[in-house]
């Protein structure tokens, strides 16, 4: 029947009983599925790790200059890596560096949640963030 209408016999379900089998073009088959994949690739979103690097005597200014970068990150559905890097003598003060990050958690407390906790790495100290 299948050459007859000058067709392919596609094998759907071989696996049950008796198999499933179906009159159609496998070309336009083949074609139909590669387009739903591709539709399917193009609507996911890839999430992106952002980074915002800070000192821990940051002014307040550019405080909210970040605080503002970062938020819009969150909206785009990106992670956010702060990073707070320690230069010299600012390495006996890691409290103000741990209170920064503190600050940062406190902010963004409504929009993001803390998937890594801050931390300190050698000369940097680091937090990730991920949008709710």
């Amino acid at each position: 029947m299948a050459e007859d209408a000058g067709l392919d016999l596609v094998e759907i379900s071989p696996n049950s009983d008796p198999p499933v089998c179906k009159i159609l073009d496998l070309g336009k088959l083949k074609y139909l599925n590669q387009k739903k994949a591709a539709e399917a690739r193009k609507k996911q979103k890839i999430v992106e790790i952002k980074e915002i690097k800070m000192r821990p005597n940051i002014d307040t200014h550019d405080y909210e200059v970040k605080m503002k970068a970062m938020n819009r990150f969150f909206e785009d559905g990106d992670k956010v890596k702060v990073t707070l890097k320690f230069r010299g003598r600012e390495m006996a003060h890691q409290e103000l560096g741990m209170k920064l990050l503190l600050q940062v958690k406190e902010d963004t407390l409504e929009v993001a949640k803390v998937e890594a906790e801050p931390k300190l790495e050698g000369r940097q100290m680091m937090m990730v963030l991920a949008p709710k």
